[in-house]
């Protein structure tokens, strides 16, 4: 005979999990109890959103899936903002959540809630599991649904008298997944591959634009090998990033609203745009009627859903992009006349590359240059969400798949962070820095204490201008500067962590940007760099791809005055206002 919480343990160990990231509760104590003798590694985080950031940062490091875990009520409700963050990416997790026993359910019991109701929309599925001899099949059918096809989480609620039941040992675990409404399409229909092929060898202004269904099939080879023999540039997502190497003479770097300018207007001179594990979302397309207007559009994504929901498109193809461009590669018989295209291209390059101010003052793009030429391709890069998130994806040089983890499709602040530390439980042996602005960091703060009891050697890099930064900057640039409720008071960060027992630097000028980032590499354990940068510096451009060419905003740095940064830090440190 086996407890329900020995089957949830057991099966966990079948799925080849080694680390859950999780915070104790009443109802899920039968569970911590067997975890207690178990060989799985458990992580105490110090608030369960961290739980399921730090188990997507675990999965989009290694590509394997996530666990996290939960007591009932407020503890589930706590994961809710990572398990929309880990849907709206597409990144596998399993969120295990404490249940009251079957009996209150519905009766508004102590730290009840009706978490898989809440979660329906933002799961790709959910399970309340009421009998104890469901458990070894849910828990396989968790970890195929979460992992196959399109990923996505999936939460399994506990109930605590289905974790305390007994049931006979036999054949409690399932073999084999079989379900009948999920049958995830992975090779391409031959005779869509075909009309895609066909419209490449005869296009003269191809551009693959590449997102995340890169990273998550494990596809980026064939990416380049597409790109290659083809001679077609590339564009990429935010999710996108290190699908191709940042060097790679092809790429195009990021599109849209804060991508390359030459990215944009290539997307909008194309006549062939052969669009791969993307979603076509807002912040890419602009105005999605003029995205691409003189291209022929190729779909490729594992989710039927996401072709033509929201850019109508020419040859769809559903499959799993490294099966399709396999087979896309293999049929490509002619290359497509691209040379004056590619030398157009260049010109572009050359004439609007990414730029700013190089004026001595520690701006954050100088930062993030810096960073990137020391690690050289090494290590994993995390970031939280604003300027920060934009200034990393511009400037850092991401070489290869899985280096990149941001929040990309909801945007969530205080993701990095608790991100950071699963990506170092996922690849150990690889350096881990988190890029992070004063606002996003201080959303899961706490997580220090993880860091510290764990040794967890995660670097932090704030840039720090003491405002809600990308706020700021749209209420500089749209609101005439009233920077309402938008200015964050000072913060000694450096002595927070001192506190935790964790080591750090302040940085105030841009000639000790390099040592500091140098120690931070060359020390064992954690450490956080407080970078005090111009504090109203914005990030450019602000280029929506669907915007026309005469209506495109931003593209140049603003015009500054020389930089002062002890005045204005000194203002806003006695409580002055920067203006």
């Amino acid at each position: 005979m086996k407890t329900g919480a020995k089957i949830i343990i057991e099966g966990l160990q079948r799925e080849g999990v080694e680390t859950i990231f999780g915070y104790p509760g009443g109802s899920v104590l039968p569970i911590y109890d067997e975890l207690y003798d178990s060989s799985l590694q458990h992580i105490l985080v110090r608030h369960e959103q961290a739980a399921a950031h730090a188990a997507d940062g675990y999965a989009r490091a290694s590509g394997r899936v996530g666990v996290c875990l939960a007591t009932s009520g407020p503890g589930a409700c706590n994961l809710v903002t990572g398990i929309a963050t880990a849907y709206m990416d597409s990144i596998p997790v399993v969120a295990l959540t404490g249940q009251v026993p079957t009996s209150l359910l519905g009766n508004d019991a102590f730290q009840e809630s009706d978490i898989t109701g809440i979660t329906m929309p933002i799961t790709k599925h959910n399970y309340l599991v009421k009998n104890p001899q469901d458990l070894g099949r849910v828990i396989r059918e968790a970890f195929y649904i979460a992992g196959t096809g399109r990923p996505g989480p999936v939460l399994v609620d506990l109930p605590k008298d289905v974790c305390t039941a007994t049931v006979e040992d036999r054949e409690i675990y399932p073999e084999e997944v079989k379900l009948r409404g999920y049958q995830p399409t992975l090779r391409g229909h031959a005779r869509q591959i075909a009309k895609a092929v066909q419209l490449m060898e005869q296009a003269e202004r191809p551009v693959i634009y590449a997102g995340g269904g890169i990273i998550s099939a494990e596809a980026s080879s064939e990416l380049v090998e597409l790109a290659e023999l083809g001679g077609i540039p590339v564009t990429t997502t935010l999710m996108g990033l290190g699908g191709i190497p940042c060097d790679h003479p092809l790429n195009l770097g990021m599109l849209g609203m804060h991508g390359t300018e030459y990215a944009n207007y290539a997307v909008t001179e194309s006549d062939l745009l052969i669009s791969i594990g993307v979603r076509f979302d807002d912040r890419v397309t602009g105005k999605v009627q003029t995205f691409a207007p003189h291209a022929a559009i190729i779909h490729i994504d594992v989710d039927p859903a996401e072709i033509g929901k929201n850019k109508k498109v020419d040859v769809p193809i559903v499959g799993n992009a490294k099966q399709v461009l396999r087979a896309m590669i293999t049929a490509l018989k002619k290359k497509p006349s691209t040379g004056l295209w590619l030398d157009r291209i260049r010109t572009w390059k050359a004439k609007h590359p990414l730029r700013y101010q190089g004026d001595g003052c520690l701006r954050p793009q100088y930062i993030i240059q810096q960073l990137s030429s020391l690690l050289d391709g090494k290590g994993i890069i995390v970031s939280e969400v604003g300027q920060n998130q934009m200034w990393t994806a511009q400037y850092y040089c991401f070489r290869r798949p899985r280096s990149w983890l941001t929040s990309g499709g909801l945007g969530t602040m205080g993701y990095g962070f608790p991100a950071s530390i699963g990506a170092h439980f996922a690849c150990p042996d690889q350096i881990v820095f988190d890029i992070s602005g004063d606002g996003s960091f201080q959303m899961n703060i706490q997580e220090l204490g993880t860091v510290a009891q764990y040794k967890v050697p995660v670097k932090v890099a704030i840039l720090n201008n003491m405002y809600l930064g990308m706020v700021r900057q749209w209420q500089e640039l749209f609101y005439d500067r009233r920077y309402s409720f938008t200015e964050l008071p000072p913060l000694e960060f450096v002595k927070i962590a001192q506190a935790y027992g964790i080591d750090g630097m302040k940085v105030e000028s841009s000639d000790e940007v390099v040592p500091a980032l140098k120690t931070a590499i060359e020390t064992e354990g954690p450490f956080i760099l407080d970078f005090r940068i111009e504090r109203e510096e914005n990030v450019f451009p602000m280029v929506p791809a669907g915007a026309a060419i005469n209506e495109m905003i931003g593209g140049h740095p603003k015009q500054e005055e020389p930089c002062l940064p002890g005045p204005s830090w000194k203002g806003a440190m006695s409580g002055g206002q920067v203006r």
